[in-house]
């Protein structure tokens, strides 16, 4: 819209002239072009490797700007990048920040070749996507065919809790992987596991597990689940995937399955 990209102008005549400023990208709704008229403006300010550590190192990793300055109620928001940290997404990005530059648009750079780049961090190969269907295959399995088992034997209403909720959101993610969909954040769950092919009768058990936490829920869930993506994975594969994605996360450098 007119006074969204009237913002947007404002905005990069602002930081144009930093030097340490190399791109700017839009993101989010604005990008897409499906914003309101109260939207924001959501963009990444890509800067030197050197600025982006010195304003990191300080704690400075995302701000708005501009509010209320261009139209009524608005504001830019901002996250801070820079090309090492494009380059990073590229190759061990998770999902939100993939998805973040799902539709994204270089408004402003320096030099070429920043469009690649970003067309690059939400595209991900065949053989990524089949290992997240298999880690959050894992994760269901451990989750609803042992912690959640654990739990209602023990009484322990938390552990139930806990375990169904992990096990709703692996299968949700699961399923989202194969359909090769980026989850940009929990508060889309719901609407992206029904945007999804999955067989006949997964989305209703996935409801209900939500609904009605528990063993019998969660078992329909899982046995379904299991059903159309397991593969005949075994259960110690299964248990050495669930290990290597959540108690030794640290050790390789990553984050547990479910912040893939």
């Amino acid at each position: 819209m007119e006074h969204h990209d009237r913002a947007l102008a404002a905005y990069l005549d602002d930081v144009r002239r930093d030097p340490d400023v190399l791109a700017v990208i839009l993101v989010g709704s604005l990008a897409r072009g499906s914003e309101r008229e109260d939207s924001d403006v959501d963009l990444y300010l890509v800067v030197t490797d050197e600025r982006f550590a010195r304003e990191t190192d300080a704690g400075r990793f995302a701000w708005t700007d501009r509010h209320g300055l261009d139209y009524p109620g608005s504001y830019i928001d901002i996250k801070l990048a820079s090309p090492a940290y494009l380059h990073a997404a590229v190759e061990r990005g998770d999902d939100s920040t993939r998805a973040s530059f799902s539709g994204a648009r270089v408004a402003y750079a320096v030099e070429p070749g920043f469009d690649d780049l970003v067309a690059r961090i939400s595209a991900l190969p065949d053989a990524a996507w089949n290992e997240r269907v298999r880690s959050h295959v894992a994760q269901a399995r451990l989750y609803g065919g042992y912690f959640l088992v654990q739990g209602a034997e023990r009484g322990d209403e938390f552990l139930v809790r806990h375990a169904s909720v992990h096990l709703t959101l692996a299968a949700a993610r699961a399923a989202l992987a194969a359909a090769h969909v980026l989850m940009p954040g929990p508060k889309y769950i719901s609407k992206l596991v029904r945007s999804v092919p999955s067989p006949d009768g997964f989305v209703q058990a996935w409801d209900r597990a939500v609904r009605e936490p528990g063993t019998q829920s969660g078992s329909d869930l899982l046995n379904r689940l299991m059903e159309w993506l397991g593969n005949g994975v075994t259960s110690d594969e299964t248990l050495s995937t669930f290990i290597r994605d959540n108690e030794l996360s640290w050790l390789r450098g990553g984050v547990p399955a479910e912040y893939f």
